[in-house]
């Protein structure tokens, strides 16, 4: 299913965060956006995902149009990962990851066995089995995280947004749910910070800083050590990796001298 932003403009309080962004993804595409904190990355997806409303602008996915559709209605077809994921009440693995059958259902509708075939195969994607009936409240921020990756799955979404979803987890849960993404072969629309995984899973990249889309482009041809010093002021090498072939950054950050 394609994604297409078209001029979105956004301000918070008297700051205009997104400025004019375009950003387009085709069917089954993996793309991702990164830029340094406050680029803008995680405001155009909390407005494709109706959480802020922009100023101007379009987005549409295939035939809808986002910004006057409903959020349930949005909730059918795009489920989103997002980085934080607390609750303040408990639930077991189980009801958290049914959660995800909400937008399909009317007010008072009844969970199926069809529901909980979807939760099992959901739960066996993310290796979380053997946590079903465990209180969500008592695992590790990554297998959180594992759930809430199963909860979105479950969705059955025809689009996913991840904003940030691996920041605060360790190397192994980070490629766990990068993989078990990339696996579902739908599109997806992800704000990344490390420039190694976007560089190795995604097909497409934005670039953005200070609101604005900077650069649009494959990894091999985006990713440049000038841009890369250009968003986060520090410079790099990159490299190809000796044995998986995907591009490695090496950064080094030199410290500006005072005048005497």
């Amino acid at each position: 299913m394609k994604l297409t932003v078209d001029a979105l403009n956004l301000t918070i309080g008297d700051q205009q965060i997104l400025k004019d962004i375009s950003v387009q993804t085709q069917e089954g595409q993996f793309v991702g956006l990164i830029g340094s904190n406050g680029s803008g990355k995680s405001t155009l997806l909390k407005a494709i995902y109706k959480t802020l409303k922009p100023d101007s602008g379009e987005i549409h996915l295939g035939d809808m149009n986002i910004l006057k559709s409903t959020e349930k209605k949005v909730a059918q077809q795009v489920s989103v990962v997002s980085q934080f994921n607390e609750l303040s009440f408990d639930l077991t693995v189980e009801q958290m990851v049914l959660l995800g059958r909400t937008p399909h259902k009317s007010l008072l509708e009844q969970d199926t066995q069809a529901d909980f075939d979807l939760v099992e195969q959901a739960l066996e994607k993310t290796g979380l089995i053997r946590y079903k009936k465990r209180s969500y409240l008592s695992l590790s921020g990554g297998e959180k995280q594992r759930v809430v990756l199963a909860r979105a799955i479950t969705q059955e979404p025809r689009f996913m947004i991840l904003d940030e979803p691996t920041n605060h987890l360790d190397i192994r849960y980070q490629l766990d749910i990068l993989e078990t993404v990339k696996a579902l072969n739908i599109g997806i629309l992800a704000a990344l910070h490390n420039l190694e995984q976007a560089a190795n899973y995604c097909d497409i990249i934005y670039a953005l800083k200070d609101g604005q889309v900077i650069g649009c482009g494959t990894p091999e041809t985006l990713l440049t050590e000038s841009l890369i010093e250009g968003i986060y002021g520090v410079k790099c090498s990159i490299y190809h990796h000796p044995i998986t072939g995907g591009l490695g950054f090496h950064y080094y950050f030199e410290k500006e001298q005072e005048d005497e």
